[in-house]
């Protein structure tokens, strides 16, 4: 009996070293090849670029005459297109953009100077030419902005006239840019507005004034670059 489990044993242990020899000589199954992840180059902000741009704003003109100063709150909506060009070095972009807007501001008073009548200041378009210095965080770019702001004044003082002047004067702010898809980018920004001051004579305005125009704009905008 004890010779007869031996011998199972033993047909046991042999049959398991030939299944293992056997499956050594088996054919290994090739690795199945693996995707590698897909290449995505760093964003570069280089390249001209047009988009369109709205929102609105809020400040204050003053009307100066030798009787005193009367002073009230401007507000309305702008909106327009946008041309510029960004050059980026490393993650410093450095551009210049333009902006021609069609604007809305524009305020009143009765009191002070202009008690017994309405003065009222009224803007009508707006345009900057400003440069642009930002930082690039990949898609995203804070910025700040700068230069040259146009715009016409128009006094008009109720029951006597009106006149319109075309000004030049500055601005000054900053923002934010972000790449959302292919060419398309979409921004946030402010600006300060300083127009300066426009004249309005006696027989527009009643007396010899000056009237001053200044606005924060806080506008967005989506730009398509090439």
């Amino acid at each position: 009996m004890k010779r007869l489990v031996l011998a199972g044993f033993g047909a046991v242990a042999a049959m398991t070293m030939i299944g293992s020899a056997n499956a050594a000589d088996l054919p290994r199954r090739p690795a199945m090849p693996t995707k590698a992840a897909a290449y995505e180059a760093p964003y570069n902000w280089t390249g001209f670029y047009v988009g369109i741009n709205g929102g609105a704003g809020f400040g204050r003109s003053d009307w100066s005459t030798a009787a005193g100063t009367s002073g009230f709150n401007t507000s309305g909506g702008l909106v327009g297109g946008t041309l510029g060009y960004n050059y980026q070095m490393g993650q410093a972009v450095f551009g210049l953009e333009g902006d021609l807007d069609w604007s809305d501001l524009r305020g009143s008073t009765t009191g002070g100077v202009c008690l017994g009548t309405s003065c009222e200041t009224h803007n009508s378009w707006l345009a900057t030419t400003r440069g642009r210095v930002g930082y690039a965080f990949g898609r995203v770019m804070p910025f700040l902005t700068g230069g040259a702001a146009f715009g016409d004044t128009k006094a008009t003082a109720g029951g006597i006239g009106s006149q319109t002047t075309t000004k030049a004067g500055w601005t000054l702010g900053g923002g934010a840019e972000f790449a959302i898809a292919g060419p398309w980018t979409a921004k946030v920004e402010y600006l300060y507005v300083d127009l300066g001051k426009a004249s309005c004579g006696i027989a527009s305005c009643g007396a010899a004034t000056d009237v001053s125009f200044t606005s924060n704009l806080v506008r967005a905008g989506i730009n398509y670059r090439f």
